[in-house]
């Protein structure tokens, strides 16, 4: 008899709006090439751990269940946030996996995250390596932040900064109707890097003007400033628009305690507040800050098709790297162009990507810190383009799940 090939799929970190495409990417393209089994993790390793896993052909059974996967946020398998430890700590979580992973007659491994999930694709891929194991372990990016380095963008990235752009243009015309001086402070995700609040610049390829003011945890960011910005601002408009990314720390806040995840992630919230607090006790005039907070993570009714047709795409290039023999591998984009936009997909080692960020670019940042330069439309523009047919029912956008 014919040993089987199966291939087993996770998800880690936080959820998207188009995760759930490169998971499609994966299952669609293992069947096409005759894998028997594609297993799914629920919430990723850890759960595989506890050897909670799923024969994904049990739920997905024809190309409209595909489809309607595609437009579904967040991860339909469940997510985690643990952190194998390394190799030499503790071996017996590795032996673990890897008798699971026989046990299923697994070939590849493929694991769709951020940073922290290339972490567990490099470590597993050096232990199934020094034990001459065939399974190839393979990560596709993921992240709203923008921040996996090597990578032009990441998959999700594009559809949470069009959620944001048209979340802040109907902040805009609200701010707007009446007469009175008012400040708009918008708080936008991003603990180290400032891509999704930059990405709010793609309202001036509409000619808006606001946001007035933009900053990023990569700026150098004082009160003082930050008050001479807005009363600067506050001479030429009547409602200043301000984005702000929830990493941006005052003065003397640096080093604030704070509460963090199993990754040693910081739970990152409030600056918007503070501020709000901060223009109130030295401006005085009708101020009020807004926290975007998780809905800009998995707003699929105004999903980028650009952003869910590249998640499928990079998902199933995934499947055909650990084909050609590929093991630990972070797959990429690489865009050749800006217009026309055109990318293609490569790989790279996960190495290069685990636990390391990849920063909004000094080059792009005014060089007064409280904006960014054209080039970065250039950048951003090709990513939130297309829109998606969303299946509706009773009036509401219809999901698939478990």
């Amino acid at each position: 008899m014919a040993k089987k090939r199966n291939i087993i799929v996770g998800q880690s970190g936080g959820p998207t709006a188009v995760i759930n495409s490169s998971l499609a990417g994966v299952y669609k393209n293992a069947i096409e090439r005759g894998f028997d089994k594609v297993y799914g993790m629920l919430h990723g390793i850890q759960g595989l751990l506890d050897e909670q896993y799923i024969d994904l052909s049990t739920q997905i059974h024809s190309e409209l269940d595909i489809e309607l996967l595609k437009r579904t946020p967040s991860a339909f398998l469940g997510s985690c946030r643990y952190k194998l430890p390394e190799i030499h700590e503790d071996k017996a979580i590795y032996e673990k996996i890897f008798e699971i992973l026989n046990r299923l007659d697994i070939d590849a491994f493929i694991y769709i995250g951020g940073n922290d999930s290339m972490d567990t694709v490099a470590k597993l891929s050096d232990y199934l390596a020094a034990r001459n194991s065939k399974i190839r372990v393979i990560g596709i990016p993921k992240t709203i932040d923008n921040d996996l380095p090597v990578t032009d963008h990441t998959p999700g990235f594009g559809s949470a900064a069009k959620y944001v752009a048209a979340t802040v243009q109907e902040i805009i015309r609200d701010s707007r109707v009446y007469s009175i001086q008012s400040i708009t402070i918008v708080e936008i995700m991003g603990r180290h890097a400032g891509w999704l609040t930059a990405s709010t610049c793609v309202l001036r390829a509409n000619d808006e003007i606001a946001p007035h003011l933009i900053y990023l945890p990569e700026n150098n960011f004082t009160a003082e400033k930050f008050l001479e910005d807005i009363r600067n601002q506050m001479a030429k408009h009547k409602a200043v628009i301000i984005a702000v990314s929830e990493g941006v720390k005052l003065k003397g806040e640096e080093n604030k305690p704070r509460v963090v995840d199993n990754f040693g992630h910081e739970y990152l919230s409030g600056i918007g507040k503070t501020l709000e607090q901060l223009v109130k006790e030295n401006i005085g005039c009708k101020v009020r800050s807004i926290e975007l907070n998780v809905m800009q993570r998995c707003s699929s009714h105004i999903c980028s098709k650009t952003d869910i047709d590249e998640a499928e795409e990079i998902g199933s290039a995934g499947v055909k790297a650990a084909l050609a023999g590929k093991t630990g591998k972070m797959m990429i984009f690489k865009r050749i162009s800006d217009v026309p936009y055109v990318v293609t997909v490569d790989s790279v080692d996960a190495h290069d990507a685990a636990n390391k960020e990849k920063f909004f670019p000094a080059q792009w940042l005014s060089e007064d810190g409280n904006d960014v330069k054209p080039e970065a439309v250039r950048y951003f523009l090709p990513l939130i383009q297309g829109e998606v047919k969303i299946a509706m029912k009773n009036g509401m956008p219809v999901h698939f799940k478990l």
